[in-house]
């Protein structure tokens, strides 16, 4: 964990970071040894500087996902998400973190045309942001464009099974791999992203049979979200975890309730505003005597 010092240009408390170095894509990709992981790897997401800072001293890694189109910006689905915003929050989450490798998706339409074009955002996404790597969705019609960035400097993190910048294709969130056939494209697609040179898969929404499968017959870590325990790692939306959405995807365990303690917070704010209880002498600036 780390302590904290007061900046004194904004007054606010921040973390000093503690001795050590930042997780790297070597070492998340030794976390699976002869196809095996003795401990999980934890992953979450994060959007904002101060997300990130508390989640870091207990994350691996951090993902900036394009679901913050619909966690921050209130958008439909995650195709809306541009580069631009994706830019923006990257940039917030490595300054807010020194342990865990941050990670930013590519957003829906910046590498699907052809690998130069991922290239240019991949290559505009790092330098913007100081990340570590970049996901993207997709299997083995990626392949070739992960092989493509990966043999130029840009650590890829892969992601197939449920890719929700496809949900227009698939026709909504269910679960996948549900007919034989589904299955086996499944586990091609994680196996030609893997041998195209992805440090990492995370495989979404499937089965679980499937995603066993999956992490037994891959040799990098695959993280699994709606997958299975037996994966080599796990992640989820914060937002979703922390309990600050009304709905909760089957998926997702809440480990707190967080909307309602902040309702309760501020409604006790807002009562002591019309009552005038708020400020007190503690909060207001008078002469010294």
């Amino acid at each position: 964990m780390s302590t904290f010092t007061i900046d004194t240009a904004t007054s606010r408390a921040t973390p000093t970071p503690v001795p050590g170095k930042r997780m790297t894509v070597p070492a998340i990709r030794a976390h699976k040894k002869d196809g095996k992981t003795d401990q999980p790897l934890v992953m979450l997401t994060a959007y904002t500087m101060r997300m990130a800072q508390l989640l870091d001293p207990h994350c691996e890694m951090l993902l900036v996902g394009d679901s913050l189109g619909q966690v921050i910006y209130g958008l439909p689905s995650t195709v809306p998400v541009t580069l631009e915003m994706m830019c923006a929050h990257g940039a917030a989450v490595v300054r807010g973190s020194w342990h865990a490798l941050v990670a930013v998706d590519m957003p829906f339409g910046s590498y699907e045309g052809s690998p130069e074009t991922a290239f240019e955002s991949a290559s505009r996404i790092m330098k913007e942001t100081g990340c570590a790597a970049v996901k993207l969705e997709g299997g083995e019609a990626m392949a070739p464009t992960i092989d493509f960035l990966t043999h130029r400097g840009i650590p890829v993190i892969g992601h197939v099974g449920l890719t929700p910048q496809a949900v227009n294709v698939l026709g909504g969130y269910g679960a996948r791999g549900r007919s034989a056939d589904e299955a086996k494209k499944i586990l091609a697609d994680a196996k030609a992203v893997s041998d195209a040179g992805a440090f990492c898969i995370v495989v979404e929404g499937v089965m679980e049979q499937i995603a066993e499968q999956v992490t037994e017959a891959v040799p990098v870590p695959i993280i699994g979200i709606g997958a299975s325990p037996r994966c080599d790692g796990q992640v989820l939306v914060t937002e979703d975890m922390l309990g600050l959405f009304e709905r909760t995807p089957r998926f997702v365990k809440r480990y707190a309730d967080m909307a309602s303690e902040i309702g309760d917070a501020v409604g006790r704010y807002a009562d002591e505003v019309r009552n005038r209880s708020f400020p007190t002498d503690e909060q207001t600036y008078r002469p010294k005597a």
